[in-house]
């Protein structure tokens, strides 16, 4: 406890292990909350989960609730499935995915990620992950980074087809977008327009943190 009261006033980190994924993973206590953090950024908990939980919330939580499937792809230290478990009190199905075992194992030490019983987690790649399914999912969250930086793939029509696929009726997804850059700021905004041009609904939710951005997408009409 004295590590969490001291971390008002500086950080205090309690862990670090190096990720081939992430580069540096940290636990460390940050104003009274235990996060884990990157190199040079948020990772779970902190900032990232107010986000994830502003998104849920315009969702509504009662229509979380009705959901049978969630996906999560980039799982980390697992805060958006603790909101879903925790503060939601969400009983279906939770399927995560992330590509790197380290912080899985982090976030089963620190933050008992493995002690929600209807979770399962599956460590492979994003991408492959949804070309391999068969299910289909109410919600689908994507938060996918490796440090500061994320994967071109998430921003390919291809990808975004794929998700809208796997949707199931009324179902929609929330992806989590960082804009560290002008040409990030363009990137969102053709994303967002092809989005349209694919006949998704699309909600942009205003910016919590000045660094993320949240794009909401409802099921393709088919």
């Amino acid at each position: 406890m004295l590590k969490k009261w001291l971390s008002y006033l500086i950080p205090i980190t309690v862990f670090e292990k190096k990720s081939e994924w992430s580069k540096n993973l940290e636990v460390t206590w940050n104003n009274g909350e235990l996060v884990i953090d990157s190199k040079n950024t948020n990772y779970s908990y902190g900032s990232l989960q107010r986000i994830l939980r502003k998104g849920l919330k315009t969702l509504g939580y009662d229509r979380v609730v009705a959901m049978e499937h969630i996906l999560v792809l980039g799982v980390a230290g697992g805060s958006v499935i603790k909101t879903i478990s925790e503060e939601i009190q969400y009983k279906g199905k939770i399927t995560g995915v992330d590509i790197d075992e380290n912080v899985i194992e982090i976030a089963n030490k620190y933050f008992q990620l493995d002690k929600i019983p209807n979770l399962q987690i599956v460590i492979d790649d994003a991408f492959e992950f949804v070309l391999k399914t068969k299910e289909k999912y109410n919600l689908i969250i994507i938060d996918i980074f490796q440090d500061t930086t994320m994967p071109n793939f998430l921003f390919e029509s291809f990808f975004a087809k794929r998700i809208g696929f796997l949707l199931a009726e009324s179902g929609v997804a929330m992806f989590n977008t960082m804009l560290l850059t002008e040409e990030d700021n363009i990137r969102n905004k053709n994303f967002i327009s092809e989005l349209k041009q694919l006949n998704f609904k699309v909600t942009v939710i205003p910016r919590i943190e000045q660094h993320n951005e949240l794009i909401l997408f409802e099921s393709a009409i088919r």
